[in-house]
Parts: C-alpha cells; structure tokens; sequence
C-alpha cells in the first residue's frame, strides 16, 4: 500500500477500474454507505427548519471566507492573549517542520494524534517517523488503517473499506508490533473489537507527553477550538498530554461563539446521523491546573488562499467534513475512496484536491470527471456547497487550460492530455450553434442518415460509448417539425 501514502496513484478511471471488480469491498461499502444515509435522513428529517439551518451555514461560511484576513488575525490575537502560541504554514512541508520541531523540542520521541484531515494532507505522520517520531492514531478508524498498512478511505470511516473479520486479522497479526497485543482469540464482534482497541490504546494515553490534534472549528473572537467526535479517544488526546499541538486549515474559522450553535445541529446529524455527537471537546488556550501547559496552533494554507480566489471553487472551502456527499454519491458507494488518490475522497474530494493540488497531475485532472452530475450530493451538504457546478467549471479548467493563481502567483496550466478531441469538439459544437444555417442542414444530414449511424462513436468517442447508448435520433428535427405543422410560418 506504498507506505499508506498517494503517492504514485494512477488517474481515477484507472484506479476505480480495478476498485469495481473487487466484490467485497462493492459489498462492504455498499452496506455502510446506504446504512449511514438511511439514518442520516432521517435525523435531518426530525428537524422542521433543516433548510433554514443549511442556509445559515452557507451564509456564515461565505461571510467568514470574504473577511478571512480580519478572522484570522482576531483568532491569532485571541489564541495567544489565552496562552497559546500561534505559527503560521504556508503549504505542507512548513507545517511538517513547524510539527515537528516542536515535538523535538519537548524531547519526546512519540506523539498521539486525534483524528485529523489536515495532517493527513500534509503527510504529517510520516514526516515525524522520518524525525525519529512515532506517531500512534487513536482513533478507532484511523488506528485500523494504520495497524493494516492502509489509507483511510472515508473522512468519517476511514477503515469503511473493512469488514469485521478483515479487522479481527489485522488487529491479531498487528497490535503486538505497535504495542499491546491483540487478546487471545479475538472475536469479530464489535465488542471484542472495541475493547481490544481500548486496551491497546490506554497504555499510550497513559505514557503519551505531547498531543497532536486538527479541528472542527475555530472561534475567531475567543480563540476556542472545538473537536467532534464519538468514541473519547479525542478527548484523552486533547486533555492528557503536557503538550497539544493542532494544525488546522485556515478555512475552519467562524466569527463567534454564538456562530456554533448552527454547525452543533447540522454537523452530527449530516455525519454520524445523531442529534449531538458524544464528545464536544471545546479548549481555549491553557490553563495552570488542567489540560496541557502548552498550545500550539499551526494554521495551515497550503493551496487555500489559491482556492479562496476562485469565485466558483472558493464554496469548496465552506467544507465541514461531514461525508454526507461520499455516503450518497454512487460513484463513490462503485469505487471506494482510495481511487481519488487523495485524503478527500468522494465528491467533495473531487472538487478540492484539484484546487489545492492544481491540476497538472494526471490523477487531479482526472478528478472532475469522477462524477455523474446527479447532484445528490448537492441536496445534502449541509453548507450547500454545490458541487456539480464546481466540478464543471473543473473540468472547463482541464479541458482549456489558461492561467491560475498558484502561491499568490499567476501560472500557465496547460491542458491536460487526451483532451484535444473534447476541445475541438467544443469548437466545432460553438462555431455550429453560431451559425443556424449550419445547424440546419446538419441535423436534416443527421436525420436522413439515421439508419447508418453506429452504435459506437469511433476513435476518442470510443470511451464515451463503452457505457452508454448513443441516442437514436428522430426521422426529422423539431425545426422541421415545427415548419410542417405551420406553427407562424417562422423557425423555431
């Protein structure tokens, strides 16, 4: 699993060809994914003004995001008036030394980590083993995937891709090599599992000097983190260690305190389908007698302000990290998220990963088109982020290429390979649809030779009719309809 990284990963199409053909994992997602947004449905459903919350977190998120600057300079004030250091990164490479520096300073050689999307983009964990640093995954998701060797596969359920008995195997033949062995004949039930797990990790929460955490949110006027999360491994994380270090993407702000009260209703039920989530962990800054003596905050860009700067793509950064668009999305429930070669899989990691990553790789260009346009993913965002309309306009950068802003630089992106015969195509549809007579005698060509048409486009169309129909074309078209039946002697 080339070290539980991306690197190296083929394009989507290439990637999700060999995903589909494996059955059990077809099987494991389509089970967890159609449970989850059952239950997700109907926990939303139980709130009358859901549409009204959806709306307001929109409002919030795009309030925050076009005075990002004043925000992130009251939350930078507020984080060290409450004792708290705050560093600034400008891409992956500057938060990984930032990290672990600071590890390295408390002379530690070991960290915890809480769940976090933000150092797994920035390959934290294993730029602190190339440091001497072992870092151990407490979350019980997060701690399968890296016990098997694996990449998480789901923002919310990163082992989604597992069943129980493919955890009972990797606890059994893993455990014993990260600390605590597995019990003696470990079952599959989630019991046994749950509690092994808990007694692996209790001796590491025990032991463990510093702390490494994301969040879910940051309070601009307060400087409160918060974290959600289910199973308290978090909250051990976040209150045992002497020293707690968050890294956190500039885009997980909100104004006040008060700006909570929204995200605390549609977050849990969008992601775990529950009305609050178990553990809300809330700290500001630190205190002489409780929780850690030292806070650092690493406010991480890397790719952000870029993103910030598109006036369509910059609604991807409204992203709470719920997962509701992956657990409706039937591209994903086919692929997996390991064919997205990104920490953010499904749609809203199709939108993302191309902005902050550009799209100059074979596997970011090829992420806007990992999508059918359904649009369900749209329906259930609780920040409404509409990522159809994002994904188009991805792939209108794919296909043209042109100039983007890369680290506050203008840059030329050239088009991507294989997409000449789409852009000729478009050509040639612009010039047609600018020119009725031209229109005209093409379709009456069309419709008189319907009988010959193939049923599969040659060359680069090829693709496209592997799995689709071509449309059967009718015997004249509607303009000819029209003229016939006398509607106004005009075209139409």
């Amino acid at each position: 699993m080339n070290g539980g990284t991306y690197l190296g990963m083929p394009a989507f199409p290439d990637a999700a060809r060999e995903a589909v053909r494996d059955t059990t994992l077809r099987a494991n997602l389509r089970h967890a994914t159609h449970t989850i947004r059952d239950k997700r449905a109907r926990a939303v459903a139980e709130l009358a003004d859901w549409e009204r919350l959806r709306a307001a977190g929109r409002a919030v998120k795009d309030h925050t995001l076009r005075h990002l600057d004043h925000y992130l300079l009251q939350l930078e004030e507020a984080v060290t008036a409450a004792g708290g250091t705050v560093h600034w990164a400008a891409d992956a490479d500057e938060a990984n030394r930032i990290v672990t520096g600071l590890v390295l300073a408390t002379g530690e050689r070991e960290v915890v980590k809480v769940k976090s999307m933000a150092t797994q983009e920035t390959g934290l964990n294993e730029a602190l083993e190339a440091a001497g640093i072992a870092a151990y995954e407490t979350d019980l998701a997060e701690l399968i995937v890296q016990l098997g060797h694996d990449r998480p596969s789901h923002i919310l359920v990163p082992a989604i891709h597992r069943n129980r008995a493919e955890i009972r195997d990797v606890f059994r033949a893993e455990m014993g090599h990260w600390g605590r062995p597995a019990p003696e004949g470990l079952g599959d039930t989630p019991a046994e599992l749950a509690e092994a797990a808990r007694l692996h990790l209790r001796e590491k929460f025990l032991r463990a000097k510093v702390g490494v955490s994301g969040a879910n949110f940051m309070v601009a006027e307060t400087g409160t983190l918060v974290v959600f999360e289910s199973e308290g491994n978090g909250r051990m994380c976040l209150t045992l260690p002497e020293t707690l270090i968050s890294v956190v993407g500039i885009e997980k702000v909100v104004p006040t305190f008060r700006d909570l009260e929204i995200f605390l209703q549609t977050l849990p039920r969008s992601s775990t389908a529950e009305r609050m989530n178990p553990y809300t962990t809330m700290w500001t800054g630190t205190t002489d007698d409780d929780g850690p003596r030292a806070f650092h905050l690493v406010l991480l860009d890397n790719g952000r302000t870029d993103t910030l700067a598109d006036p369509v793509g910059r609604q991807a950064l409204r992203c709470i990290r719920c997962s509701a668009c992956l657990n409706v999305c039937p591209v994903y429930e086919r692929a997996g998220g390991h064919a997205y070669g990104s920490v953010y899989p499904g749609p809203i990691g199709a939108i993302l990963s191309p902005q902050l990553r550009g799209t100059g790789s074979e596997i970011d260009a090829s992420l806007p088109y990992a999508s059918t346009l359904c649009g369900a993913c749209y329906e259930v965002c609780p920040v409404a982020i509409d990522i159809p309309e994002v994904l188009v306009h991805l792939r209108e950068r794919v296909v043209q290429g042109g100039n983007v802003t890369r680290d506050g630089v203008r840059v030329q992106i050239r088009p991507a390979r294989g997409h000449a015969a789409e852009r000729a195509a478009m050509r040639a549809a612009r010039w047609t649809f600018d020119h009725p007579g031209a229109l005209r005698a093409g379709e009456r060509l069309l419709a008189r030779t319907r009988r010959f048409h193939p049923r599969r486009l040659p060359g680069p169309g090829r693709a496209w009719t592997d799995t689709r129909e071509l449309p059967e074309l009718p015997p004249e078209s509607f303009r000819d309809w029209w003229r016939r039946h006398d509607h106004g002697g005009g075209d139409a």
